[in-house]
């Protein structure tokens, strides 16, 4: 197995980290391999904020659902999908704007988005360094886009913690290969797959918890999906695409369904 392989296997989220710094070659590298990542119609639509300074991240903690590993952590960085310059090419080049009010257009930014963290979560892992994604930016993104000063056409999608992390949670089992990976066509038969992962998973959790957590993966993730999360954690998130410019009319139109 070659490093790079060796490194994406072996992640693991940390949520304690030690008040060391990260140095500067160091955030050079992990912003020079998120940028490369690629991007729809080389739009690059994609932009990150570095944020270290300890007043902001604190905030940004309490915004993210007082996540303390916010804090904690020597770098934040908040990922947005970013269609503002896009708005500023029709500008240039005297052109109407309209592709941004398809669904489609809110697909491309959190796609991109998503493979930006990933570039950055292994070029930081491939450093020595540890990292926590924070999906929790989405929890009151009117508040994250005022503190970070986001123009329209600019949406906070995720964070992602960067430091020396502390207390190693281990290796999280993943499902069977069979479950993830399916040959030519989608296969349904899963539940025995997923009965016997129910089991390793609940080993993993009671052991890193020293028995305090006896769960399955199917009650965890039931118990996350049996309400709608708009009208619970994530309820701002339709006025932050209005607000945005995200008008996403096609979702409204039986044609365009």
């Amino acid at each position: 197995m070659n490093e790079v392989i060796h490194t994406l296997t072996n992640h693991r989220s940390f949520r304690n980290y030690s008040k060391e710094q990260l140095q500067d070659h160091q955030l050079d590298a992990i912003i020079a391999a998120a940028q490369a990542a690629p991007s729809w119609i080389h739009g690059q639509q994609v932009t990150v904020i570095i944020v270290q300074d300890e007043a902001r991240k604190l905030k940004l903690s309490k915004i993210c659902g007082n996540q303390k590993h916010i804090i904690e952590a020597p770098t934040f960085l908040v990922f947005c999908a970013d269609f503002y310059r896009a708005k500023l090419a029709s500008e240039i080049e005297g052109v109407p704007f309209e592709s941004i009010h398809d669904v489609d257009s809110l697909i491309v930014g959190a796609t991109d988005v998503g493979i930006a963290l990933s570039n950055a979560i292994a070029a930081s892992e491939s450093l020595g360094l540890s990292t926590v994604p924070i999906g929790g930016i989405r929890r009151n993104p009117l508040d994250a886009i005022d503190l970070l000063k986001l123009p329209t056409y600019v949406l906070p999608i995720v964070g992602l913690c960067i430091g020396y992390g502390q207390i190693d949670p281990g290796l999280n089992p993943r499902l069977p290969r069979g479950a993830f990976a399916h040959v030519e066509e989608y296969q349904k038969n899963q539940l025995p797959m997923i009965k016997e992962y129910n089991q390793s998973y609940k080993k993993y959790l009671t052991e890193q918890s020293d028995g305090k957590r006896d769960t399955t993966w199917t009650k965890r993730v039931a118990e996350f999906y049996k309400e709608s999360h708009y009208n619970n954690q994530y309820q701002d998130v339709p006025k932050m695409l209005k607000q945005q410019g995200f008008s996403c009319d096609d979702l409204h139109s039986e044609n365009k369904i």
